[in-house]
């Protein structure tokens, strides 16, 4: 139990180390963005009205950086994310800088999973409900890249409006932090509240209006965190849970990828391809405020996070309301977000017919 709370108080630490760290620095990196003209432009695709800053994942870095150097432990593992973080917040600041091709940044988000995978954070078995334990054997290898590279462009993804990602993030890793601390996972608890709190730093001056964009060096490396975290703080494990919280957890920005690649593919466009067909668009097409349509989702987010609580901690009727409840709300967001195509399509054919 003093090993428990010597680690909580060390998550506390890193939380609070890494907001105040994040919240002191951005407004400098936002000022270096503005005179080096890495500027987020406003065009079709785009909500903002503005020209804003982009390079936040600097700051958000720095704010993970400095307390993970501080709280965690030096096994091989924890040096190997830190290495294949910088990376990443490399690979993300050079195509904020200037948009570069996929394929680069592609290249350079396998490298970092390969870093991880190499530093032996990975997946060998999965414990899957009603199935059991299944062993990877050579598949660990692919398995575990397809998720990191799966995960980071997951985030990117939802990266469309103000402070969409940072606070998804923030729940996500907040909810990984308690669950891995109790499973005695404590390096990844650690370094999953160090994560949420450079999101709570961060979102004081991304939350709408924004002034400054987390950009690719943001939302890729909180994407590659969070997929750290959940590979050696959850699918290492042999718990039924192990491969449902981090589904639960992430299942909005999965599911919203998920559609946007279908919505791709079924319209014959690479599927890299930005569009207006993400949640946030579609909310804000039924005329949700930029502010109410992020704490929708948020909301949404936290309560698929109760689910995956519930699971850890909560008796089986319970995380069974918690579900039904979980269930209930999605099916209600998704009919809604559902009737506002088919209203249109459907309004267009009547304009149709009737011209």
């Amino acid at each position: 139990m003093t090993d428990m709370l010597l680690h909580f108080y060390k998550a506390l630490m890193g939380f609070g180390l890494a907001a105040a760290i994040v919240w002191v620095l951005t407004p400098a990196v936002s000022e270096l963005a503005r005179r080096m003209g890495v500027m987020d432009e406003p065009e079709a695709r785009k909500i903002h009205a503005y020209p804003t800053p982009r390079l936040g994942g600097i700051a958000l870095f720095v704010g993970v950086i400095v307390p993970a150097l501080l709280l965690l432990s030096s096994e091989p593992a924890n040096r190997g994310i830190l290495l294949g973080a910088a990376l990443v917040v490399v690979v993300g600041a050079l195509d904020d800088f200037r948009d570069t091709p996929p394929m680069f940044k592609f290249a350079g988000q396998l490298v970092a999973a390969s870093i991880l995978v190499y530093f032996g954070v990975m997946v060998e078995t999965l414990s899957i409900p009603l199935v059991g334990i299944l062993s990877l054997g050579w598949a660990a290898i692919p398995v575990s890249l397809l998720w990191v590279i799966a995960i980071m462009n997951i985030v990117n993804f939802i990266d469309g409006m103000d402070g969409l990602a940072a606070g998804v993030c923030g729940i996500s890793a907040i909810t990984f932090a308690v669950i891995a601390l109790s499973l005695g996972r404590f390096d990844m608890g650690i370094l999953a509240a160090v994560v949420a709190g450079s999101t709570i730093g961060f979102l004081w001056h991304n939350f709408h209006p924004a002034s400054i964009f987390m950009g690719d060096s943001g939302s890729l490396l909180l994407g590659y965190l969070l997929a750290a975290v959940s590979l050696q703080g959850f699918l290492k494990g042999v718990a039924t849970v192990a491969l449902l919280i981090p589904l639960l957890v992430l299942s909005i920005p999965i599911f919203d990828t998920g559609f946007a690649i279908l919505r791709r593919v079924k319209n014959r466009q690479p599927i890299y391809l930005a569009d207006r067909g993400h949640i946030h668009h579609r909310f804000t097409n039924l005329g949700y405020s930029h502010r109410k349509t992020v704490i929708i989702i948020y909301c949404w987010s936290a309560t698929m996070s109760v689910v995956a609580l519930c699971m850890r901690f909560a008796p089986v009727w319970v995380t069974g309301m918690a579900a039904a409840v979980a269930g209930v709300v999605s099916f209600f967001i998704a009919y809604r977000l559902e009737i506002l195509r088919w209203d249109k399509l459907l309004g267009s054919r009547l304009r149709g017919d009737e011209e």
